[in-house]
């Protein structure tokens, strides 16, 4: 984090100084540029500052308020670019006034839209479903309903109000069975504590069942000794006890529904780069019979393109998380944008290759950022139907 900050402040001032043209093309009053230079000169200092000195619960709130000033500037400054383009062959006459009055309308749009993404976004929870067809699903489970939940990292909680309504959401579904994709914590197990009553409440006939993801290992926290890391990795698991998950662990069971069954398969963590690869698929698919119908539990997207495609068993359905579709980004009209698509090719949705399904949820909490802008927090109902 300490490294990129410098450049993603260097970047926020570009803009900023490309933007000021919009400014001073409609006024001349100094108020007004003290005003604008001023704040960002002092939020920009003060992240700088969070930053070096590990002021992470700070500089969280930091972020959102540059995202606030940063994006609607850019947004404006691609207008203000175009206008730019056909000043250079006109001869760089003064900039429009008409031109500018437009570029603060759309930042001021995209400000509105940030500012309640930063507000109320993060309890901004959509179902979404997915119907998903396989020729081999055994004739007892047409029509079985998953809900997918991944990501809730407990420890950035603060609304009670706004978890539970995410919450009732998930129980409205009425699922036949709940599956948790990883990541409850941020860091410590401690987390979860106030919230272990209400997700001890979530139901569904078929049982609730959970893996690991990154955040749960404790791996970004500086412990004072290992033997403090394991307890706390041993408290998270009995924390998964208390809610009513059956954590798995590197293992498979098998759900039975009259007479038929289906293979349920959790890894723990596994990430491309430098993410621990705790995960081990053999050893978890090791007692799968290769004609069951397979459901596997993988909290990164990376793991499926990485292993899971290339494993000698076919695997139906993997479902992850993980990536939260970076919090940030626009769904419209069925298209789609986050900048996390850069890091992950399977980042947020439903993808299929070879008969292979796999869905990415996008989260249903958040991280670093206080808020969720256009990827909103997700409850994901996959509904498996027998072609």
């Amino acid at each position: 984090m300490k490294k990129r900050v410098p450049a993603i402040v260097l970047l926020w001032l570009i803009i900023d100084v490309y933007f000021f043209a919009a400014v001073q093309t409609l006024t001349a009053n100094t108020t007004i540029y003290l005003a604008y230079w001023l704040f960002d000169g002092l939020l920009g200092a003060t992240i700088v500052f969070s930053a070096f000195t590990g002021k992470t619960k700070v500089i969280s709130w930091l972020m959102a308020l540059m995202l606030l000033s940063f994006v609607p500037k850019l947004i404006g400054s691609i207008v203000l670019l175009l206008e730019d383009v056909t000043r250079l062959v006109r001869g760089f006459p003064p900039h429009s006034v008409g031109v500018s009055q437009f570029v603060l309308i759309i930042a001021g749009v995209f400000f509105l839209l940030l500012l309640f993404g930063v507000t109320r976004g993060r309890h901004y929870y959509k179902v979404r479903r997915e119907t998903l067809y396989f020729p081999d699903l055994p004739e007892e489970f047409d029509g079985f309903t998953i809900t997918q939940l991944s990501d809730i990292h407990s420890g950035s909680f603060s609304d009670a109000e706004g978890v539970q309504k995410g919450l009732d959401l998930v129980n409205a579904q009425k699922s036949d069975m709940i599956l948790f994709t990883g990541d409850l914590v941020n860091n410590h197990a401690a987390e979860m504590d106030p919230w272990i009553p209400a997700f001890a409440k979530l139901e569904a006939p078929y049982g609730k069942y959970s893996v690991l993801g990154n955040h749960d290992y404790g791996d970004y926290m500086r412990w004072d000794n290992v033997n403090d890391k394991h307890a706390n990795l041993q408290r998270l698991k009995n924390v998964h006890k208390e809610i009513g998950f059956r954590l798995l662990l590197n293992e498979s069971l098998t759900i039975d529904k009259n007479g038929e069954s289906l293979a349920l398969i959790g890894v723990e963590n596994w990430g491309k780069g430098g993410f621990h690869k705790y995960g081990d698929l053999e050893k978890a698919a090791a007692r799968v019979p290769n004609d069951a119908f397979k459901v596997l539990m993988s909290h990164d997207p990376s793991h499926w393109d990485a292993v899971t495609m290339g494993h000698h068993q076919h695997v139906h359905l993997t479902l992850s998380g993980h990536t939260h579709g970076a919090q940030f980004g626009f769904e419209l009209f069925g298209f789609k944008w986050s900048p996390i698509k850069y890091v992950y090719k399977q980042w947020a949705g439903l993808y299929e290759q070879s008969g292979k399904y796999l869905y990415v949820n996008r989260g249903f909490g958040f991280l670093g950022l206080k808020g969720r802008i256009g990827i909103w927090p997700e409850i994901a109902v996959l509904t498996l139907r027998r072609k």
